[in-house]
């Protein structure tokens, strides 16, 4: 077989598998987060195989404590933070009345500095983008409605999710031995290596980078809630959740804190208060976390990967958010093999020669 054959007969197949995944995308949702799940925590029980521990025994131990952990925060957290998002939802007009009424001294001085015209035209600007932000974050949740709980309901989520993070947890390494003995001999060695990649490079967004997430998470929401923050706890749990979105989700979260506590204190102190959980938190990602956990060897520009999660979300909803980050890092690795491969080939250099259609040089 030659190898023009093979590049289209691959080609083929990745077609029909992106095809099929968009085909299946309302009910992947359950079986994305248990692969996620799975892949997490592969590492923890290889470390339990490694005390000597059966893998079916490391993999029931792992999943019991990984569930029991999350319901139970759940059955913690979940009243307060629903008392505040129904509180914050109750309280949104008013919010953005005292947020305006903050505002007007500097509407006054602009008008007096700028022209009417120009006030216009920043507005309606202001406006278009706004409108833009919230079409698609509707239309991400609506995703993750359309695409999980419409036909999963939370109850089948609880079900599904489990099983097949523990099916998938248990045989990993079966699965892992299963594909590569399906990877074209001559090519294996290559194929291997670019897998290597991409494993070290989603390892350290997902696991690195979710770990930094889980962090801000609680760290954002018992610092607001230490300040004094209205809705400070829902606020803070959001904002670290969305910081894998780089830079938007600590500025969406920050500039939301900041609108509430204008609106409730009315003082700069508590303000300021806000600004330093925040400068803090960035402080200790920036520094400690982001390096120890995530390092430098993810590859993945900020503007990549959030063109990426719109994709992924504008595309098929939450499960395209979820799948984003590991197809962008296995593009992102493909990519920068195949550069190599061109820098180093006589395409680039210059040397060699290129063989016209009758056979001479």
């Amino acid at each position: 077989m030659t190898k023009e054959r093979q590049f289209w007969i691959w080609l083929a197949v990745l077609v029909i598998a992106i095809a099929l995944i968009v085909f299946v995308s309302g009910v992947l949702l359950p079986f994305v987060a248990g692969m996620a799940i799975a892949y997490f925590l592969d590492p923890l029980a290889d470390k339990l195989e490694d005390w000597g521990l059966s893998r079916t025994l490391s993999t029931v131990i792992i999943t019991a404590s990984f569930f029991v952990a999350v319901i139970a925060l759940l059955i913690l957290i979940f009243p307060l933070i629903q008392g505040q998002i129904i509180g914050f939802a109750q309280k949104v007009p008013s919010l953005i009345e005292n947020f305006e009424a903050w505002l007007a001294p500097l509407k006054e001085t602009l008008s007096e500095r700028i022209p009417s015209e120009k006030l216009q035209e920043l507005s309606e600007a202001s406006k278009s983008y706004g409108t833009t932000i919230v079409k698609w974050l509707g239309s991400l949740l609506g995703g993750i409605w359309q695409g999980g709980l419409a036909l999963f309901n939370a109850l089948s989520l609880l079900l599904i999710t489990p099983v097949v993070s523990f099916y998938l947890l248990r045989d990993w390494d079966k699965i892992v031995a299963k594909v590569d003995s399906w990877l074209p001999r001559e090519y294996a060695p290559t194929i291997r290596n670019v897998i290597k990649d991409i494993d070290v490079t989603i390892a350290g967004f997902v696991r690195g980078q979710g770990t930094v997430c889980l962090f801000l998470a609680v760290f954002y929401g018992i610092g607001l809630t230490i300040v004094g923050l209205d809705f400070g706890l829902v606020v803070g749990i959001t904002t670290g959740l969305i910081s894998f979105i780089p830079y938007f989700g600590m500025l969406v979260g920050m500039a939301t804190a900041l609108a509430i506590a204008i609106a409730q204190f009315g003082d700069v102190v508590p303000i300021v208060l806000v600004l330093v959980v925040f400068g803090a938190g960035q402080l200790i990602e920036s520094m400690f976390l982001t390096p120890k956990l995530v390092g430098d060897k993810v590859g993945l520009h900020a503007v990549w990967i959030i063109f990426a999660l719109m994709v992924g979300g504008a595309t098929v909803g939450f499960t395209g958010v979820l799948l984003a980050v590991p197809v962008a890092a296995t593009i992102g690795v493909l990519v920068r093999f195949f550069l190599s491969q061109y820098l180093a080939s006589p395409l680039y250099s210059g040397n060699g020669s290129i063989s016209n259609d009758d056979g001479s040089s």
